[in-house]
């Protein structure tokens, strides 16, 4: 197989031939068909994140055709179009697993951190953690569902059912959501880096009722505010934004630390700050809703090919 390999944390990917992986018990053999780019591959290849497995093969949002499986797995799952997210492995044992809560394992595994990703032209996976998807959609379309569409979800849920919806970031995530919101009938104020223009009209397309800079006040008080952006400056700002009593929620997997804020801002107005500490969605926060064949929820902006250096600045929409 081929696959983008990192040797080094802040060292570029090298292309590398290796045999073809072989699925263990309870695993499957996929040929991937499309992985998407997250912000969190960055942050990996980076050293934001600092334990991955090296040499690694990053890249978590993976969607491809099972061509083999291993011990345990039916042989009826070949052929099949499957999704790999970043939470790839759970133990099953511990008090996390046994109460449904699996993204809080004790020793989970991190699709393209802490074992092989989608950046190449096969993977395996956990079984269990490989979704049956659509065989007619777009591998394209379906792959940034993997992640930036169930945490996107996950995070929107954890808004709870607020009509004046805020998300700092206006990125792959914020961008779904967004759309998700409307169609809910909910009310989207989008922020973005100051001066970035491209991506507030990106938003104001979308439907968003308002769009500014991440250093600007909104027009009203949100009900809820989401942040995907990986800025800890953020979150004092999004909590002056909410109305009393509204939460604010924090939806990546990195993030720079928080500054020193007024305890006020969270005592004045009895406002909530929540983070995915857990780290990715559970099997259970399935994303079927916003991938079903015809449904037309969902228009992805998508680049195709594009610099890794690139994906750092800003100016990208989707």
């Amino acid at each position: 197989m081929k696959a983008m390999v990192l040797e080094a944390v802040g060292s570029p990917l090298r292309p590398v031939d290796r045999p073809d992986p072989v699925p263990l018990s309870g695993q499957l053999m996929l040929r991937v068909e499309a992985c998407a780019v997250c912000r969190t591959d960055l942050h990996v290849c980076d050293g934001d994140l600092s334990e991955p497995k090296l040499p690694l093969i990053p890249g978590h949002e993976i969607v491809g055709r099972v061509e083999a499986v291993g011990e345990g797995v039916p042989s009826s799952r070949v052929g099949q179009r499957v999704g790999v997210p970043w939470l790839g492995h759970t133990c099953g044992c511990c008090s996390f697993c046994r109460n449904k809560a699996e993204n809080l394992c004790d020793q989970p595994q991190f699709t393209g951190y802490t074992r092989d990703g989608g950046f190449a032209t096969h993977v395996v996976a956990d079984a269990d953690y490989a979704f049956v998807l659509d065989p007619q959609a777009d591998p394209v379309a379906l792959a940034p569902l993997l992640c930036a569409g169930l945490i996107g979800w996950r995070s929107l849920k954890k808004a709870g059912d607020g009509s004046r919806i805020g998300l700092y970031g206006f990125g792959a995530a914020a961008h779904i959501i967004a759309q998700v919101c409307r169609w809910q009938g909910r009310e989207i104020y989008a922020f973005s880096r100051p001066g970035d223009e491209a991506a507030q009209l990106f938003a104001l397309d979308l439907g968003a009722a308002w769009a500014g800079g991440s250093d600007e006040s909104p027009p009203v008080l949100l009900d809820a505010a989401i942040i995907f952006a990986p800025v800890g400056e953020l979150v004092p700002a999004a909590l002056r934004a909410v109305r009393k009593g509204g939460r604010v929620v924090c939806g990546g997997i990195h993030m720079s630390d928080l500054p020193a804020m007024p305890y006020a801002l969270i005592w004045a107005s009895e406002a909530s700050f929540r983070s995915l500490i857990s780290r990715a969605p559970t099997r259970r926060n399935s994303f079927r809703s916003l991938a079903r064949p015809g449904s037309g929820l969902i228009r992805l902006s998508i680049r195709s090919s594009m610099p890794t250096e690139r994906l750092r600045i800003s100016g990208l929409a989707g």
